[in-house]
């Protein structure tokens, strides 16, 4: 499992022109589930997120976690973070878990932030989907399980 954190200041997602999640300080989580995904890297890197000291203490330290600060997440599914672009012009998604496995995967990640106490919304899994933030920093990072 792979996640970009974004630190914002807002951040909403569309489908169809009708926003389906929308929060304002937190952290933007795109999330892309891969083959050997299991339910304990899920967990691993919901954790993570929440606890991870990305957001500035009173000397602009980067010293405080989204649950320190009282943050949002807004999740969303990311398939192609899996996209491999190593040979040729077109990426590979081989690497990407297949739908019917990826979802309940992200949807498991939403819901162990939600059970650590973070305010969640997400997107639409597998819809085409506009995303609009302000990157705060801008502050951008990259998560992955260390196996």
């Amino acid at each position: 499992m792979r996640v970009v954190a974004q630190r914002v200041t807002r951040a909403r997602v569309q489908v169809d022109g009708e926003t389906v999640g929308e929060i304002d300080r937190g952290v933007l989580l795109l999330v892309g589930a891969g083959v050997g995904d299991s339910e304990s890297h899920v967990r691993w890197l919901a954790e993570k997120c929440a606890q991870l000291r990305m957001f500035n203490d009173e000397k602009g330290r980067f010293d405080r976690s989204l649950l320190e600060v009282g943050g949002s997440a807004l999740v969303v599914s990311q398939f192609t973070l899996f996209g491999d672009c190593r040979k040729g012009r077109r990426p590979s998604f081989t690497g990407a878990l297949d739908p019917e496995r990826a979802e309940p995967l992200v949807e498991q990640f939403a819901q162990c932030l939600r059970d650590l106490g973070v305010n969640v919304q997400t997107g639409r899994f597998g819809a085409s989907m506009q995303v609009d933030l302000t990157n705060d920093g801008p502050v951008t990072l990259l998560l992955e399980h260390p196996e």
